[in-house]
């Protein structure tokens, strides 16, 4: 689902939206990458820190953070390097006058033009994505082979021709037809098209990449523990809205999220967390998960997306066409209404969506904290001790992904849309409402 969103990510700023939020909330991290195998005892803190790793695993962390940061970095800078070298050589002027001086349809000369600049973009990204694959291989955390790997950037590039070309035809169709009020449009119609993206995600796009199946398949004893908590926190997630993802196959994460909206809502398990991990433990996920729902993260992370949206798309206008003011006439652009100008609208939402990434993620993680609460408190009184259950169940997390337990702080406040595991563990290694007679934040008792 990582190829997926970078390459719709490389056609339109709606597209981006609608798959980075087809799956609103995880347990762990979102990133597919992977190595089964099935570990006999939960790993367990090495020091008097919540979350800590072996001498040999931390040195592994902590080389594998500075990569995965280095690659975060450039693959940030690189996206608008490209753009803008599209746009100030010229060469999306170019393109776009071989579409109309080789079709004839005008509707055909904007799917070949955004086609092209789609498959241009997911190239030049390709390079990053396999050093990143490439270093997940090194560390053991992915056992995605390299013909798999290249299938799924295929098959994420199948899903941008077929969804953010035609969305980004429709939204330059706009553009020239409401050169004033555009922006408005544009909003207006990101919308329900948002909407539909969590709708179907679930249904159409996620099954492209992994298999899924009814979590009761496999793990019935697992699911009957599971409706305890269902019944504790009285959310309605019936065993039919439970899945296993054939996870192992491609990664070693362990990790489980909510996704979906309305008929297509689900909980989603992938199969290295019940493989690897505890029944207490999966509980307590299930609980964080659970609160997603319940806390209706969901639909306010969807909410405040679309008042954002609003200005979002207002800044990104204006600060488009002073570009086009500004560079116009070196760049070959006479005005928004060209699909070169477009281009450059498209370069506005880049950099916005690179500004505000602290932004999301700081909501995110708010809403992470909300469901690590949630779930330590959805487990009281179903398993022995809730708080060793959490801390456990985050050494696990963080041991299967190589996470660095001392993170830099700014590094966390830019790009993790997670508390950092180590602020997950000694949160819950210190929380218990209930030891003075207290009660906690979401259950009475």
């Amino acid at each position: 689902m990582a190829i997926v969103r970078r390459l719709v990510r490389a056609s339109t700023v709606v597209v981006l939206l609608l798959v980075t939020f087809g799956t609103v909330a995880g347990y762990g991290s979102p990133t597919p990458q992977s190595q089964p195998g099935a570990v006999s005892t939960p790993p367990q803190p090495h020091s008097e820190q919540a979350y800590s790793l072996p001498p040999d695993k931390l040195a592994q962390a902590i080389a594998l953070n500075k990569i995965r940061v280095a690659l975060d970095i450039a693959g940030s800078l690189w996206g608008l390097i490209v753009l803008w070298y599209l746009l100030a050589s010229g060469r999306s002027t170019r393109l776009d006058a071989w579409a109309r001086g080789t079709i004839k349809p005008r509707w055909l000369q904007g799917l070949a033009f955004f086609g092209v600049l789609v498959f241009i973009l997911a190239l030049a990204n390709l390079p990053l994505d396999a050093i990143g694959h490439a270093a997940s291989l090194h560390y053991g955390i992915s056992v995605q082979g390299w013909p798999s790997w290249f299938g799924d950037q295929g098959k994420g590039l199948a899903v941008s021709f077929v969804i953010a070309v035609p969305v980004a035809l429709l939204f330059s169709w706009i553009v020239r037809k409401s050169p004033r009020r555009y922006w408005i449009w544009l909003w207006l119609i990101s919308l329900p098209l948002i909407l539909i993206s969590v709708l179907i995600a679930p249904l159409l796009i996620d099954p492209l990449f992994n298999k899924f199946e009814p979590l009761e398949k496999t793990h019935a004893t697992l699911v009957s523990k599971l409706e305890q908590v269902v019944a504790r926190t009285e959310t309605a997630i019936p065993p039919e809205r439970m899945f296993l993802m054939k996870a192992s196959e491609k990664s070693n994460g362990i990790n489980a999220y909510v996704t979906g909206i309305g008929s297509s809502k689900r909980f989603v398990m992938w199969d290295t967390t019940t493989d690897r991990m505890p029944d207490d433990e999966i509980m307590f996920i299930f609980g964080h998960e659970s609160g997603h729902y319940v806390l209706n993260h969901i639909p306010k992370m969807l909410a405040g997306m679309m008042v954002g949206l609003f200005f979002v798309f207002w800044a990104c206008a204006n600060l488009a066409e002073g570009m086009v003011r500004r560079f116009g006439e070196r760049w070959s652009i006479q005005s928004l209404a060209s699909r070169a100008g477009f281009l450059t609208l498209f370069f506005a939402f880049s950099i916005a969506g690179f500004v505000l990434t602290p932004v999301g993620n700081t909501v995110s993680r708010h809403y992470e904290h909300e469901a690590d609460v949630y779930g330590q408190e959805a487990i009281h009184g179903l398993v022995p001790d809730p708080q060793k259950t959490a801390v456990s169940s985050f050494n696990h997390l963080g041991e299967a992904w190589l996470d660095d337990p001392n993170p830099n702080v700014f590094v966390e406040f830019w790009s993790y849309s997670h508390p950092s595991v180590q602020r997950r563990a000694e949160f819950a290694a210190h929380y218990d409402p209930w030891a003075s007679g207290g009660h906690g934040e979401f259950f009475e008792k």
